[in-house]
């Protein structure tokens, strides 16, 4: 017979899932909300291809529907169409001076059947652990980049 005993460890460690199921659901809510979204990421994959294109198509929704719900506008129709994703280069990370290298996403945002031009900026400082998870960290940039291009698309600042 298998006798379980239950100790303070396990304890707080079911506690702490808690929160990490609640914030699953939370953004399961925000996918979800996003069904007034569309993101065309066709010129993107022409210019970029993937796996850069399909991060984009995976993160921006999301963003989109964050920032536009954060202004008032849950469930707006907006319609995107990205063109170029781009992430600074310049020295790796480790001693010395921080470079900072600037990423952009250029794009269309079109609301309520009016297309305005759109460049997100987001500034990239590289680290040392950036090369060997090089992957990871352009993922990461992507996900930075898409919530800035998303930022600015809800507040309404066009221009290039």
């Amino acid at each position: 017979m298998v006798r379980f005993e239950v100790t303070r460890r396990v304890v707080l460690g079911a506690l702490a899932a808690v929160p990490i199921v609640f914030s699953r659901a939370a953004l399961a809510r925000h996918v979800a909300a996003a069904d007034g979204i569309h993101v065309d990421v066709t010129p993107l994959r022409e210019n970029a291809g993937d796996p850069t294109a399909a991060w984009v198509a995976q993160t921006l929704p999301g963003a989109l529907a964050r920032a536009f719900a954060e202004q008032g506008h849950p469930g707006a129709a907006v319609s995107v169409t990205i063109d170029y994703a781009m992430l600074g280069s310049g020295p790796s990370g480790g001693f010395g001076i921080p470079v900072q290298n600037i990423d952009q996403m250029v794009g269309q945002v079109t609301i309520d059947g009016v297309s305005h031009p759109l460049r997100a900026t987001n500034p990239y400082y590289p680290q040392a652990v950036d090369q060997p998870l090089f992957e990871q960290s352009n993922f990461n940039r992507i996900a930075q980049l898409s919530q800035a291009f998303a930022y600015w698309a809800a507040r309404g600042y066009w221009g290039t």
